[in-house]
């Protein structure tokens, strides 16, 4: 995303996802078939892992999970927090401890009570590195967190800054200050979990059982999730429908398609082919907003000749960088879906800039690029080929061909692509640190601060598959700031902690980042009230036909 690494690119995101008709495409699974029920079916793409909050940082399955599940606070569109099964959040007078109260008369789609227990039993589970779970750096910030960190768990252990006060109330208590916790506990690896998960997770994951709008009806691999609506939901949120099933395509084209034929009510990205046209199809409806999808492509911190603690390693990622002509990428491969990236997060963000030092690392200058390249080939010949791995299944090809050929001819290096099929099994290879060069990556936000982009992404205890710092970049130096970002007194002296932050990574360039996408996609005719929110997602509970 999840908030996660995204399924596709060009049409999609770190976050678009491109996809194509593996699923069905019949008209009895649209709309308004299923015995008259509005049942919205949605563009997916495979999970890379079974559906468990606290281990769900991509879109795939992120899409599902955030309709599943109710955090203590919620997000409307536009990304301000509001109290859903919180009562009451309330921190101490340095934001070291907060107090919560959940609202009563909560409950699990198995009919359990959700109490204090279900967010802290779930919380520790997912911090708790025996579980090894992708969320896990988000609860770094709570006492206890690297007590999990070490060697020789069950799993069961507890976070210790954890407390239960009774079955509606409990503590947290930070080991540093850390003022976004109320809004970070809106994101879904926060969600509660039920005493069922605990004793079969593996199962739990191929079934989840939630408490928000939507409960899990069943999952057909490779082809469809199915959500129904959740008639016990009292939160925050308004369905308009009865259910939401996502078709899982391997062919963004395919799902385009099928939005056109009415056969698929709703696509969160557009094919390449597609994106210069789509807001003038009259087979369509169509939505293109500023978004808040960053794009980016990741280069291990640790590969030969390019790692971020060497000299070597900074000037050759500074030359690819300013090699590429990103106006170029979103004006002709994009066809205006996108802007151009001048920094980590993202004009939706509070604290975005424009003119950050080092910015002029991401402008087109060739001329330098070309200075820098040799210089570095003083330090140590590099002649090998730079390749760029991608999910094949997403729509990111054009990008990569056109970033390939851009890097030929303004460095005269041998590049190439890397394919690799299907979004899930790109993942892995991330994962298991496998790929041998740069590969695709993005960010949909979970929640709306600049510390869930470069937190959760570029700190040292992200790294390592304990977060979603997946070129493992580490920088004591940005570390610190970030720490000092926590213990800010305000959102606006965190927010420039957090610009001094990524002055570090404009110079050392962990990841490069390529262009925002904007919020944009499709609808079928006849389908209603479609409208995209901060996290460049469709408000799936408000479509309706």
């Amino acid at each position: 995303m999840k908030k996660k690494a995204i399924a596709l690119i060009a049409a999609a995101c770190s976050l678009a996802m491109a996809l194509g008709g593996c699923g069905s495409s019949s008209s009895s699974t649209s709309g308004s078939s299923n015995g008259g029920k509005a049942i919205i079916t949605a563009f997916g793409s495979e999970p890379q892992n079974p559906l468990i909050p606290g281990n769900t940082n991509e879109t795939g399955g992120g899409r599902p999970v955030e309709l599943m599940f109710a955090r203590l606070v919620s997000f409307d569109n536009k990304g301000n927090a509001k109290n859903e099964v919180a009562q009451s959040i309330k921190p101490n007078a340095d934001s070291s401890e907060y107090t919560i109260t959940l609202k009563k008369g909560w409950k699990f789609t198995d009919g359990t009570p959700v109490t204090a227990e279900s967010f802290t039993k779930a919380w520790s589970y997912t911090a708790n590195a025996k579980n090894a779970q992708k969320c896990a750096s988000f609860f770094s910030t709570i006492k206890g967190y690297d007590d999990l960190q070490k060697d020789g768990l069950k799993g069961d252990e507890q976070l210790s800054g954890l407390k239960v006060v009774d079955d509606y109330t409990f503590t947290v208590t930070m080991n540093q200050p850390d003022a976004t916790f109320p809004v970070k506990v809106g994101y879904e690896g926060f969600s509660p979990l039920p005493e069922s998960f605990y004793k079969d997770p593996k199962a739990f994951g191929e079934k989840p059982v939630g408490n928000g709008p939507y409960k899990f009806s069943s999952w057909d691999h490779n082809k469809q999730i199915v959500l129904v609506k959740n008639p016990d939901y009292k939160g925050n949120v308004k369905v308009n429908n009865d259910g939401v099933t996502f078709k899982i395509y391997t062919s963004t084209d395919s799902a385009y398609a099928d939005v056109q034929s009415g056969n698929l009510d709703v696509m969160d990205s557009v094919p390449a082919t597609a994106t210069k046209t789509f807001q003038s199809d009259p087979n369509v409806e169509a939505y293109n907003k500023a978004g808040s999808v960053s794009q980016t492509f990741t280069i291990p911190s640790d590969l030969d000749h390019f790692q971020t603690n060497t000299e070597e390693g900074v000037l050759r990622r500074q030359a690819i960088s300013m090699a590429i002509n990103r106006k170029t990428i979103v004006d002709k491969v994009l066809g205006g879906v996108g802007t151009p990236a001048k920094e980590f997060t993202s004009p939706m963000t509070p604290g975005y800039s424009d003119s950050l030092k080092g910015e002029s690392n991401l402008e087109y200058n060739p001329k330098k690029a070309k200075e820098l390249w040799a210089k570095a080939d003083a330090i140590s010949k590099y002649d090998g080929t730079f390749t760029f791995s991608y999910n094949a299944d997403g729509g990111a090809k054009p990008i990569f061909d056109a970033v390939v050929n851009q890097l030929k001819n303004n460095l005269g290096i041998k590049a190439a692509t890397n394919p690799v099929p299907t979004f899930q099994e790109f993942r892995t290879d991330v994962s298991n640190r496998t790929i041998k060069g740069a590969f695709r990556t993005g960010w949909q936000p979970d929640y709306p601060s600049p510390e869930n982009y470069l937190y959760q992404l570029y700190d040292s205890a992200a790294a390592d598959n304990q977060g979603s710092n997946d070129g493992d970049y580490k920088n004591p130096a940005f570390d610190k700031l970030m720490d000092q970002a926590y213990a800010a007194t305000s959102t606006e002296a965190a927010n420039k902690i957090y610009q001094q932050a990524q002055e570090i990574l404009l110079n050392d360039l962990p990841a490069i980042p390529l262009y925002y996408g904007n919020a944009y996609g499709v609808a079928a005719k006849g389908v209603k009230n479609f409208t995209m929110n901060w996290q460049n997602q469709p408000v799936y509970s408000e479509l309706s036909k």
